[in-house]
């Protein structure tokens, strides 16, 4: 292993300058290389969002114009949060379970440790059918399913997936094994391993996709509707389109890293200290952006190619594309290696969140890997099937605003958990009632590379929450207008 082994000796790191437990932990298995944290790290927060949502936005909000205004959202909003949750992790040296006990040892946040468990689970609870459905959609574009069907006949595959409990139920199982599997194979030699190799295949198959979609007859138009910049789309509507602009894009760069919810601080937990936090998390952003913007590469010359609407959302992945790859020509094969991208994509977050939800268990009942991944592997099924049945037998159960079951475990994790749990990392590291500025700035820049700019602190003590409170808050307003009648 090229990290560090952790240090015997206590965490000194409360905010109150107070020493942590000195009991010694027990040695702690990190990541076999620099890559691999890197590329594990990246594909948790590679979701699907990056796929169906950053590239319809981008191109509606004025394209490249749209881009920069991300960016620059993603450096101030997104950035910090996630080097504070590596920060909190590698100084602890260990998950969420134990993490805050270790550096504030007053116990003063012991309770939210279990927003990290909540937030995991409540996401794998509709992420595991959301990923069955591209593994589906991998299956039956290579066996031809799609194959002379017209666009009513393509929409008409996944209205009849989505009704078939049995169908809907084991696409789910199949993810359930598949992630388990992998980890429990263990850190290094499932976790680390399967998903560096499915990382590097993920970037290669886009490249192949992006080569495709940027040859096509007619991609030029697609092109420039995504990448050209058109300030005009940004003013279309006044001041409100103006502002429905900045709120895409602050919320597309705080939720496509999956933040607030510790899914990356168990990560810093397994590195050492010989790079510097800030560089690694410019790297991981980097690459999430990389991918998202080549996703539109793919989508949106080959949907102006073939005039076909680029639709937003699963429609876009379900019903659009499959169309798309019907009038390519080898379209099959295009149209099956875009969802082995998909399905890679998707698992990669699995497997990630996976090995959080195990590690959590592990610590916080003093468990070994084969116990805490049989207890987690039980609850996550169980509590993954009222998601794969919501589209049929527990249709019925729906919140007006908010939609079936998926979309309700999707708000309660994105609207909710994401915003507030980066809230409260932010507090942690900034307050001294917390672990504190001093303590996260050591931590942060500890190794080599780029330090954590000491000025921010400013902006991270008053900015930066009133952002993610602006969020939160935007989040609501549209279901609070729907339930008041007002819209």
């Amino acid at each position: 292993m090229t990290t560090d082994t952790p240090s015997a000796s206590p965490v000194r790191a409360s905010g109150n300058n107070v020493d942590a437990p000195t009991s010694v932990a027990a040695p702690r298995e990190h990541f076999a290389s620099r890559l691999g944290f890197i590329l594990i790290s990246a594909g948790c927060a590679i979701g699907l969002g990056n796929v169906w949502r950053f590239p319809y936005i981008a191109g509606e909000y004025g394209g490249a114009a749209f881009i920069l205004m991300y960016l620059i959202f993603l450096v101030i909003l997104g950035l910090p949060v996630m080097v504070m949750e590596f920060a909190v992790g590698r100084a602890s040296q260990r998950s969420a379970a134990q993490a805050f006990d270790i550096l504030q040892p007053s116990r003063r946040w012991h309770w939210f440790s279990w927003w990290a468990y909540i937030g995991c689970m409540l996401l794998m609870m509709f992420y595991t059918t959301v990923c069955g459905w591209m593994l589906a959609y991998m299956a039956k574009m290579a066996t031809g399913t799609f194959d002379g069907l017209d666009p009513d006949g393509v929409a008409g595959v996944f209205g009849t997936m989505l009704a078939n409990p049995s169908e809907m139920v084991g696409w789910m199982l199949a993810v359930v094994v598949i992630g388990f599997f992998v980890c429990s194979l263990g850190l290094q030699k499932g976790v680390e391993r399967i998903t560096k190799v499915m990382m590097i295949a993920l970037l290669g198959v886009m490249a192949l996709l992006v080569v495709r979609s940027v040859t096509l007859p007619g991609a030029a138009e697609g092109l420039e509707f995504y990448l050209v910049p058109d300030f005009g789309k940004m003013f279309a509507g006044g001041l409100s389109g103006f502002g429905d602009a900045v709120y895409a894009a602050m919320g597309q760069a705080f939720f496509t890293l999956s933040l607030g919810i510790s899914a990356m601080e168990v990560f810093g937990s397994r590195i050492g200290k010989q790079n510097s936090l800030t560089g690694e998390a410019l790297r991981i952003c980097g690459l999430d952006t990389a991918v998202a913007i080549l996703a539109g590469l793919i989508i949106f010359p080959a949907c102006f190619a073939f005039a076909v609407a680029p639709d937003q959302g699963p429609s876009l992945v379900f019903v659009t594309l499959p169309n798309v790859f019907n009038q390519m020509p080898l379209g099959q094969l295009w149209g099956t290696l875009f969802f082995v991208f998909m399905s890679f994509a998707a698992l990669s977050t699995i497997i990630a969140v996976f090995e959080n939800l195990i590690t959590f268990t592990m610590e916080k009942w003093d468990l070994d890997r084969k116990r805490a991944l049989a207890r987690t592997a039980v609850l996550v099924t169980v509590l993954s099937l009222p998601c794969a049945l919501g589209f049929n037998v527990l249709a019925g159960i729906t919140i007006p605003g908010i939609g079936d079951i998926q979309s309700i475990e999707d708000f309660i994790v994105s609207n909710n958990l994401l915003p507030l749990g980066s809230l409260l990392y932010v507090v942690f590291c900034v307050s001294r009632k917390g672990w504190g500025w001093d303590n996260f700035l050591a931590e942060a820049d500890a190794g080599t590379g780029m330090k954590f700019p000491r000025w921010a602190r400013g902006w991270l003590t008053f900015g930066l929450p009133a952002l993610i409170i602006i969020i939160f808050i935007m989040g609501y307003v549209p279901k609070i207008m729907m339930w008041a009648g007002l819209a």
